[in-house]
């Protein structure tokens, strides 16, 4: 087991570097001089223009580029943004509570909403019961973002004033965007779900267990459910890193602050640093929550252990 965590961390830093790499390669394939957008609208000439290209480290070569960041990055150092002056590891942890939030409290939706779709589905599978339960999955899946939240905004804002349209700040804010987003990762969980604990079901081990007289509920609670859950819990691990990147609508469509906003103005602006530190810190949330995923599925499926 010690080997097998030692070479997850392993493939963890390999991911982590080729993540790293490759947002280096594409920002700076993106049409257009950093410098020139620093200095538009100030008149700069072709010289200024020059200087600024040299305090920035434009003129070096790529790989000189490319093995600075990557010093600077093990060093912690994600650089400064190159309009506000401020250190991108600064305004990144400014942006970053208000996202964590909606991305914990959209994952709580998710989690609740999808394994209670699933778990009723499956027990009730093939009556209307499950055909409700997977439109309401299915529905999630399907709507985009932008447009149930918009309806969220019509119905509670406009029309019954119940909760505030845009902004953060309370627990009122964050209801409606917290919805929109962990509907979107309810449906492929309850889907899972409901697929995993049918096949669980019918194995020889829970009809071994109804012969012996155990209970309907102690059977699917102690034993059908911890088997069906691990490849659930895989996809939870999976749509927690996607709930944290579907925060850029979700931000935007409810005004809200965080790094959604952040990221979409350092792209339009071409501020190299800030959105590199961001998908940094994406790519480093993908692969810890990936590799607790691998841990927790370890400790609850024995077999995997061998």
């Amino acid at each position: 087991m010690f080997a097998y965590v030692i070479r997850r961390i392993g493939a963890a830093l390999a991911v982590l570097w080729g993540a790293a790499t490759a947002v280096f390669a594409l920002l700076r394939g993106l049409p257009g001089d950093p410098a020139e957008t620093v200095l538009a609208g100030s008149g700069a000439s072709q010289a200024q223009i020059e200087q600024m290209r040299q305090q920035l480290g434009l003129d070096d070569s790529l790989l000189v580029q490319y093995g600075r960041y990557l010093l600077n990055t093990l060093q912690g150092d994600l650089g400064r943004s190159l309009f506000s002056g401020r250190p991108v590891g600064l305004t990144i942890t400014e942006q970053l509570p208000a996202t964590m939030q909606l991305a914990a409290a959209a994952l709580v939706v998710a989690i609740v909403l999808g394994l209670s779709l699933g778990i009723l589905a499956a027990l009730r599978a093939g009556t209307w019961i499950d055909r409700v339960a997977m439109g309401v999955a299915v529905l999630g899946v399907s709507v985009p973002v932008f447009w149930s939240g918009l309806l969220l905004i019509w119905v509670f804002s406009v029309g019954l004033n119940w909760l505030p349209a845009t902004g953060g700040g309370s627990w009122r804010h964050l209801v409606m965007p917290a919805t929109v987003l962990g509907l979107v990762g309810a449906g492929p969980i309850a889907r899972l779900m409901r697929a995993s604990l049918l096949d669980v079901l019918r194995a020889d081990y829970i009809t071994m267990a109804r012969g012996k007289g155990l209970p309907g509920t102690a059977v699917i609670g102690r034993h059908a459910l911890r088997n069906a859950m691990i490849p659930t819990i895989t996809l939870v691990g999976l749509q927690a890193g996607f709930l944290l990147g579907g925060t850029v609508i979700t931000e935007a469509v409810f005004a809200r602050p965080g790094l959604g906003r952040l990221v979409v103005e350092a792209i339009l602006s071409k501020d190299l640093p800030v959105v590199q530190g961001i998908v940094l810190l994406t790519a480093t949330t993908y692969v810890v929550i990936n590799l607790l995923v691998d841990l927790t599925t370890l400790a609850l499926d024995p077999r995997q252990r061998q």
